[in-house]
């Protein structure tokens, strides 16, 4: 063996190849897979466009066990638009299906499945441009619920871990995301006040923040939860729209309209074109596959 270790970076569902990751390990350790579902329910995939079954992930962690890898990572995002408790308790339910099928390909009981959450943040230049933000305290409870309904499982709770990153600062990285002029004020007010490294969790203070909101745009007619919780309308000029990121804004807001309405969007590269805008806008031309193929990765001229 080489002592060298490998580690592959989040992978899709539809296009996991079992024969290059086992490749990648040969001779080395096998440090896990990490698979991004993202929606913890079919229905919030169908929001996001996230194409993904249940089946397919299933199919996908059985080939995995079989080969003898002992450890998945599963990746979700809580407060996606339209979701609900039920929604988030699903991620429960789906990696206790994860961990049932590892034991029964492989006839082991040290199968584990790790369920990492992070929180959804909407952002600039795509269709959740107009949504509204989870606010901190929902956010919490509900990972709180999960947590506990993880912890309460006898069967599947010990082999199932669970990391995830808190309400708080989520609010902060959304009032960045989609902050104006004025928040650049409030930033260095936070700075004036000792903010530094606010990454680090160990640095990082949401009270701070709040209170730099507070005082900064006290004059306004804004505040901290006007960048974040609220929704947009249509008709509201958003501090990026001046910037051309080649997507029209109007196939943003029926694509928004259309994850409201969980209509799912096929993927463009097997389909005619949907005339989003950013392909006769940034000068490519775009090499349509085959349908009904493997997916391969998009080639541009």
């Amino acid at each position: 063996g080489t002592n060298v270790s490998l580690s592959l970076p989040s992978t899709r569902v539809d296009a996991f190849n079992i024969t290059l990751a086992n490749e990648f390990s040969r001779n080395g350790r096998r440090s896990g897979l990490t698979f991004a579902p993202e929606g913890g329910s079919e229905r919030l995939r169908k929001v996001i466009n996230k194409m993904v079954s249940e089946e397919d992930l299933i199919r996908t962690v059985a080939a995995a066990y079989s080969q003898g890898w002992r450890q998945v990572k599963l990746y979700f995002m809580c407060g996606l638009p339209t979701e609900t408790d039920e929604d988030v308790l699903e991620i429960a339910d789906l990696a206790r299906k994860v961990i049932a099928t590892g034991r029964e390909v492989s006839g082991r009981r040290d199968i584990r499945c790790t369920v990492s959450i992070g929180g959804f943040i909407p952002k600039p230049h795509t269709p959740f441009q107009w949504a509204s933000q989870l606010d901190h305290e929902t956010t919490d409870k509900r990972l709180q619920l999960l947590r506990d309904t993880v912890r309460q499982d006898k069967q599947f709770g010990r082999a199932i871990g669970f990391r995830y990153h808190d309400g708080k600062p989520g609010i902060i990285e959304g009032l960045l995301s989609r902050g104006d002029r004025r928040v650049g004020a409030v930033i260095e007010e936070v700075w004036r006040q000792g903010g530094r490294f606010d990454g680090w969790s160990e640095h990082f203070s949401y009270e701070r923040w709040a209170a730099a909101c507070e005082k900064v745009l006290s004059d306004t007619a804004v505040n901290l939860d006007w960048y974040t919780v609220r929704e947009r309308e249509y008709s509201e000029v958003l501090p990026w729209d001046h910037l051309d990121s080649g997507l029209d804004r109007d196939w943003l807001w029926e694509d928004w309209q259309d994850a409201v309405n969980e209509v799912e969007v096929e993927d463009c590269r097997w389909t005619p074109c949907f005339d989003c805008g950013v392909c006769p806008e940034m000068g490519t031309e775009i090499q349509v596959g085959p349908t009904g193929k493997q997916l391969l990765p998009l080639s541009v001229i």
